[in-house]
């Protein structure tokens, strides 16, 4: 028996024989996601998957995204493949590719929230729409650095802070790109307790982060039924590709608060929500192919996206206080940064930074209002750059 021949055999068939080193900097660039999530709790839910999955595509000669019989990519077509060779990842990839699995995330989201604060404080709506001004920055930054104004409009979504739909609009108008955006949209999620709080210190004053607000009205429940029902008709009829993301979010809503379907509303919370969690985090991390993430354009998708969200922060912030002029004092600006629509995150941001001005301030259920509001906004804005740029 040739004993060297078979550790040579082994060293060839190994995947070590094979890596390059760009999968080696995405097995790196994983492992600190994973401490993210794992060590310092920066949205685990959406980073462990994530990373995990980018640390699964990246091990050489595993296959777990192979495409041989051109499934989702023709580049790489094999004679003579079966469907059934395409790699595990790359079929549940399926549901990321054709929206399945984001607008799924939305019918959750939509269970989960509560619009009460919104319909209470309808000014909210107006503090949710400003906090989207990072989107139109990061799109015209976009242009200016040579993207086409596809990839810039998929790129521009970052600046919603709403990781579902800047995957479906990624998906849609540049789907090479859907590694880096998907990557650079829930990792801003996962540190908006870090980027915020400077811009909004930064942006008022001692006295504006002091202001105690007051109680909000009792919401009745035939307002929270008739809100998702006009909400879906009005957005569609005026903007018909915005149905997906809208469609789903209030179908879920209103489960919700209907009060008829309560283990519906509960599956679509916990369990559903859960399971397609699970599967668009890992598959979303698997496209982060190191031939094809690290690149110029992934740096720079990278960059935009933080200056997008520091705009939309920004943006809510400053609308936050020329109400707080224009109502002599009874608006604190902070709940304008919750207008990204990172729900609940940025409306406990909002809460926490208001606390440390004011430890009698409670801001958590005004600024909820902005918040709910910012996924309404992220997903109109995501429609009408879908309508403008998706081909025919």
């Amino acid at each position: 028996m040739d004993f060297l021949g078979v550790l040579q055999g082994i060293w060839e068939s190994s995947g070590l024989a094979v890596m390059t080193w760009q999968q080696g900097v995405m097995l790196l660039v994983s492992f600190v996601l994973l401490f993210m999530a794992i060590v310092k709790k920066y949205e685990p839910m959406l980073l462990l998957p994530i990373a995990f999955g980018m640390l699964l595509a990246n091990l050489p000669a595993a296959g777990l995204m192979a495409d041989p019989t051109g499934l989702m990519d023709t580049s790489n077509i094999v004679e003579g493949a079966h469907w059934y060779d395409t790699g595990v990842l790359r079929l549940i990839y399926a549901g990321v590719k054709s929206s399945i699995f984001p607008c799924l995330i939305f019918m959750g989201v939509g269970a989960m929230t509560d619009f009460a604060p919104l319909l209470a404080n309808p000014s909210s709506l107006l503090l949710g729409a400003a906090a989207q001004l990072g989107i139109y920055i990061a799109f015209i930054l976009a242009i200016l650095l040579g993207f086409e104004p596809a990839e810039a409009a998929a790129i521009a979504i970052i600046g919603g802070a709403d990781g579902p739909t800047a995957i479906l609009t990624a998906s849609k108008l540049a789907d090479h790109l859907l590694a880096p955006i998907s990557v650079a949209a829930y990792s801003y999620m996962a540190l908006i307790p870090l980027i915020q709080p400077p811009i909004m210190r930064a942006l008022t004053t001692k006295k504006e982060r002091e202001v105690k607000m007051g109680q909000l009205r009792k919401v009745s429940r035939t307002e929270l039924v008739i809100f998702p029902i006009i909400v879906t008709v009005l957005c569609v009829l005026i903007l018909p590709s915005v149905a997906p993301l809208i469609g789903m979010l209030m179908l879920g809503n209103l489960f919700r608060v209907s009060g008829v379907v309560e283990r519906l509303s509960d599956v679509a919370q916990n369990a559903l929500c859960n399971i397609v969690t699970i599967l668009l985090g890992v598959t979303v991390g698997a496209t982060a192919n190191g031939e094809q993430f690290l690149r110029l354009d992934t740096l720079m998708i990278i960059g935009i996206g933080l200056l997008a969200f520091s705009f939309s922060t920004a943006g809510g912030v400053l609308l936050g206080k020329l109400m707080y002029i224009i109502t002599k004092g009874k608006v604190n600006p902070l709940i304008g940064a919750a207008g990204v629509s990172a729900v609940p995150m940025a409306a406990r941001v909002a809460q926490v930074e208001g606390k440390k001005a004011n430890p009698t301030n409670f801001l958590l259920m005004h600024a909820m209002g902005p918040n709910v509001a910012g996924v309404i906004g992220s997903a109109v804005a995501a429609g009408f750059m879908m309508l403008l740029f998706q081909a025919k």
